[in-house]
């Protein structure tokens, strides 16, 4: 299955936003007075939950949380090996 350079960048972008999302919440973990740090926590999870939204709406659910319609649509994407093998590994 082809994935379009378009949505593999969206891919990454979210993965790069969850990943400052969580290292922030392990710093916050043991420094809950940071209030800088709060903040930028705090702007990752919004802009988080704003990809993952767009994301969804325009490609695929990203977990399996979701309402689907008939037939159901999980099945129908790549797996994530699929997406970095189509893609060249890149």
């Amino acid at each position: 299955m082809k994935i379009d350079r378009e949505r593999l960048e969206m891919l990454k972008e979210i993965m790069a936003v969850d990943f400052s999302s969580i290292e922030l919440n392990l710093y916050l973990d043991t420094h809950p007075m940071d209030q800088k740090a709060l903040a930028i926590h705090n702007d990752y999870a919004i802009k988080l939950m704003k990809l993952k939204e767009e994301y969804q709406k325009k490609y695929a659910p990203l977990t399996h949380e979701i309402i689907s319609k008939c037939p159901w649509e999980w099945i129908e994407e790549p797996w994530p090996w699929e997406i970095d093998y189509e893609m060249g590994g890149r």
